[in-house]
Order: C-alpha cells, then sequence, then structure tokens
C-alpha cells in the first residue's frame, strides 16, 4: 500500500482512508459482521488510516470500531476521530460544543469506546460559532502534551480559521468533502493548505454514492438517511446530477475501469498531500474503492473528466440549507 505523508507534521498514512460513518445508520441500516469484516479487510489490504466520530450512532461507531481491532496492534490503525457534534436520545441534532472542559470529557468517552489510550488525529467536527478557534486547538493541545491525542485535525472550516487554528498548534490535515462535483477546497482552502503545511484528508469523494455507479434515482431512501434530506439527490437535481454520472461512466468504461474507481482516482490525481477517504460498509465496495488505486490518470483523462464533469456543474447545495449554515468552510473564502 502506498503511504503519503499527512502534511508536515502529522503521520504518516496509507493513500486511501476508510470512513466509518456509513456503518453506524448514516445511510441506512448496516450489517454488525459485515461492517467488522470489512474493517479487518481494510487493515489486512494495507489501508490504516481508520476515520470517525464520536456522534456517528451516536457512540456506535466508535464502539463498533474497538470491537473490530480488539487483538490487532495499536500502532496498526490511525485512528482520527471527529467531535462536538450534540445529539439527544431520538438522534436529532442540538449544535455544537468544542470548549475545552467539553474536549476532555469528549475524548474520556472516545478513548473508552475504542478500547485505546491515545487517539492519533482529533478534531472538531464543526467550527463551534460560540468559542474561539484558539480556545478549541488549545484544549486539544493540552491533550496532545497529556499523550491522549497525537496530532490535532480541522475539518470543515475555511482560510482564516485554519490560519488561525496553526498559529495556535501544528495542524495535521484538514478534513473537508472534495469531489469531482464537490470542489469548494480549490477557491482558496487547499492554497491556504499547502502554504501552511496541512494535509487534507478528503471525504464524500463518491458524493455519498451519488458519482459511484451504483446510485439510481429510483432508489428509496429512508428518512434516517441522510440523502433523503440532500438536496443532489431531490427531484430534478438528482436528474442532472446522474447525466454526470453517464458522461464519467463514458471515460471510465475507456479506460476499462468503474465509474468509482475513476471518480476516487481523480481526488487522489491532485496532490500527493490528498488522502481519499472511502465510505465503503462493505466489502465487494472496499474491493472496488481498492482497485483506484491502480488507476493512472494522464492530462489527456484529466482533461476528458474536466470537459465531462465541469467544475461546479452540480445542481443542488452539498447539505440542506440549516446544515450548510454550520459550514465555516463555506462562508470564508479569505
Amino acid at each position: 500500500m502506498e503511504q503519503r505523508q499527512l502534511g508536515k507534521t502529522g503521520p504518516r498514512v496509507s493513500a486511501l482512508g476508510l470512513g466509518c460513518m456509513g456503518m453506524s445508520g448514516m445511510y441506512g441500516p448496516s450489517e454488525r459482521g459485515e461492517s467488522i469484516a470489512t474493517i479487518h479487510a481494510a487493515l489486512d489490504a494495507g489501508i490504516n488510516l481508520i476515520d470517525t466520530g464520536d456522534f456517528y450512532g451516536s457512540g456506535h461507531n466508535e464502539a463498533l470500531i474497538g470491537e473490530a481491532l480488539k487483538g490487532t496492534k495499536r500502532d496498526a490503525a490511525v485512528i482520527s476521530v471527529k467531535f462536538g457534534a450534540l445529539r439527544d436520545p431520538a438522534g436529532g441534532w442540538g449544535g455544537y460544543d468544542a470548549r475545552p472542559a467539553a474536549i476532555k470529557n469528549f475524548l474520556a468517552y472516545s478513548l473508552q469506546r475504542l478500547g485505546v489510550d491515545y487517539v492519533d488525529i482529533y478534531r472538531p467536527a464543526r467550527l463551534d460559532p460560540n468559542v474561539p478557534i484558539e480556545e478549541t486547538i488549545g484544549g486539544i493541545a493540552d491533550l496532545v502534551k497529556a499523550g491522549y491525542v497525537r496530532h490535532i485535525g480541522l475539518s470543515e472550516v475555511g482560510s482564516e480559521t485554519i490560519r488561525r487554528a496553526a498559529a495556535v498548534h501544528p495542524i495535521a490535515d484538514l478534513q473537508i468533502e472534495y469531489s469531482l462535483i464537490s470542489r469548494g477546497i480549490e477557491d482558496t482552502i487547499l492554497d491556504t493548505c499547502r502554504a501552511l503545511g496541512i494535509g487534507v484528508t478528503a471525504y464524500g469523494v463518491l458524493s455519498r454514492g451519488l458519482i459511484s455507479g451504483h446510485w439510481q434515482a429510483s432508489q428509496n431512501l429512508a428518512g434516517s438517511d441522510f440523502r433523503a434530506h440532500s438536496p443532489r439527490f431531490q427531484g430534478e437535481n438528482a436528474e442532472r446530477n446522474l447525466k454526470l454520472v453517464d458522461a464519467l461512466r463514458r471515460i471510465a468504461e475507456a479506460k476499462n475501469v468503474s465509474v468509482a474507481q475513476i471518480a476516487i482516482a481523480w481526488v487522489a490525481a491532485q496532490g500527493q498531500d490528498i488522502v481519499p477517504l472511502i465510505g465503503a460498509r462493505r466489502r465487494e465496495r472496499l474491493t472496488e474503492a481498492l482497485g483506484s488505486l491502480g488507476v493512472a490518470l494522464s492530462a489527456d483523462d484529466l482533461a476528458a473528466i474536466e470537459q465531462a464533469v465541469p467544475k461546479g456543474a452540480a445542481a443542488g447545495d452539498r447539505y440542506a440549507a440549516a446544515q450548510m449554515a454550520h459550514l465555516d468552510s463555506e462562508k470564508s473564502h479569505g
């Protein structure tokens, strides 16, 4: 497995990471045994970056990963955890909390559920509008000094916030949505990260399955499935976006690879400092994603992909309006 350095100060990680959110009901039901088998298959294939959030399934995801990692050497996995999103017993969302006192509390529970004594990368899921980023990063930095956290990351923040955070403590990576149809990072955020030596872990590289080549508009999305509320999956937006997938499929077929493989390879080709996170819930999807590592894209291929799916071609925002409002990355273009 090819490895990539995550920023100037971060760990060395596999060229693909495994994003585990979908194993905890965010995209409808998932099967526990298959989820654990998928994590094991990822580790066996050389994937060491395992990404989660303490609020995925309200702790379910961390407990699942903890179970999967039992009996493996601790350093076999680079565990990346997002924190700060508040949940209620009905599964609803209640804003964000990134105060230093809350951070210590969140981490204590994460370590217990994961069955580890430190987390490799710890990051606020979103910018807390009520807490200066300097205080949040300072709180995590205290946990780095105490040995409970190895590296600090960020998620979905804009250039100004990135610079302010990096002034407090070295930042390993920014986790942010990046795909052929979500390219906002290219405006200023990617340049800011590169200037500061911060890596990028790209999630949503298949836009939650929309550009995987497997999703169809006829699929029923349950109310608990994130995509049931995502503008890109609704009505005419979905139809327009699936036309982009058809254009991409023609390029993929000419190279004898799948749509998902070419979409993942495109993200990986945008720089050695970018690591795509694959949200595979089943081994067959993991195997397909691993095949993207063998897809070499020439300058002609990249030009053809750009023509098929031009920047800004997607119909609909990547989140519903209420969630978009929480994205510092969408507000800040400085």
